[in-house]
């Protein structure tokens, strides 16, 4: 029987945050799971109970501590254990069933004979109890991207999302008969593709969560399941620029526009309206439109958009315009016209 060592085979330090230990496995899984290795699956599946082996462990803070404290010690500990089975079966307690192969061989969990001797409970003969500990799963999340118009309008918007279920063979398990779960691999768990019909909150802002109550990680022992947290991610809008509930656009006008006055339609997330723009005004001025913002997610009313109005040059002039022009520099240098 061999060590293993389990932060080399997710290649993470023994320091890892368990955020860290989730996404190396999670990164390796992916990698290393046979369907995405159909030329070359006995390696696959060897490689990929190795990770899933680690991450059982260390994915576990009780059999993570566990794990530490052995350290170099695992071969003395092992002893100790192989000694208390050995005297258990001549007391003639079959309450542990351990079968040790040759190096190597998976145990009754499917994994090596290291993580059956310290870690795994598979070889104990127990049965559920109606009081068995219930556990409630973890809460899970994820990013949505929306567009402005989605947020904007709220309401129902259906999405499909990667999600962690049950694994439908072993029913959570990781084994089948004794032996590694071949859907799951072991884990207990599978990805599946999931539609949900989300109710997106009007003006809902960048990195703001949406909560599904339920969707989350499945519960231990018939615990509930947690819930899946959606992180919003808005796209870049190509009109607007959004700074809180308000919302910016620039629109180009005519210099005459700027300096009679006028009045010019303005695009806003709810059709197009009229705004009138004031005699001499100023190229790059700021105009409000009140309440043409984004909905307020927390109260009633709405921001409101700012218009950035830029002045227009006339291109190809002729000469007459050329000339009209020159008039009229004249006239503001205090020059008569010539």
């Amino acid at each position: 029987m061999n060590y293993k060592d389990y932060y080399a085979l997710l290649g993470v330090p023994k320091n890892a945050a368990e955020k860290d230990i989730k996404s190396a496995y999670r990164k390796l899984a992916r990698k290393w799971h046979p369907d995405a290795n159909p030329n070359n699956a006995k390696e696959a599946e060897e490689k990929f109970k190795e990770i899933s082996e680690a991450y059982e462990v260390l994915g576990d803070p009780e059999k993570r501590k566990k794990y530490d404290v052995l350290g170099p010690n695992w071969q003395q500990a092992a002893r100790q254990a192989e000694q208390q089975r050995q005297y258990r079966t001549q007391q003639g307690d079959e309450g542990f069933e351990f079968n040790f192969g040759g190096p190597g061989a998976a145990g009754p969990s499917g994994f090596s004979d290291f993580f059956d001797m310290f870690f795994s409970g598979i070889g104990r003969r127990q049965t559920p109890s109606a009081n068995a500990f219930q556990q409630r799963g973890q809460d899970l999340e994820t990013t949505i991207e929306l567009d402005l118009r989605d947020v904007y309008d709220g309401g129902k918007k259906a999405i499909s999302l990667q999600v962690e279920d049950l694994c439908p063979r072993c029913r959570g398990t990781g084994t089948e008969n004794g032996r590694l779960c071949p859907q799951c691999h072991g884990t207990g768990r599978i990805l599946q593709t999931k539609k949900f019909d989300v109710s997106i909150p009007k003006g809902i802002g960048e990195n703001q969560r949406i909560r599904l109550a339920g969707q989350g990680g499945i519960g231990v022992n018939g615990g509930p399941n947690g819930d899946l947290h959606l992180i919003v991610k808005l796209h870049d809008d190509q009109t607007y620029k959004r700074k809180g509930d308000d919302l910016y656009v620039d629109l180009p006008v005519s210099i005459y526009d700027l300096l009679l006055g006028g009045e010019v339609k303005v695009p806003t997330l709810s059709g197009q309206v009229a705004m009138t723009i004031p005699e001499g005004t100023q190229n790059n001025r700021l105009l409000r439109l009140s309440g043409k913002g984004m909905p307020k997610v927390k109260g009633g009313g709405s921001g409101d958009q700012y218009v950035r109005l830029i002045g227009q040059l006339p291109q190809a002039l002729s000469d007459k315009e050329k000339k009209l022009f020159k008039e009229l520099a004249g006239l503001r240098n205090g020059r008569k016209p010539g």
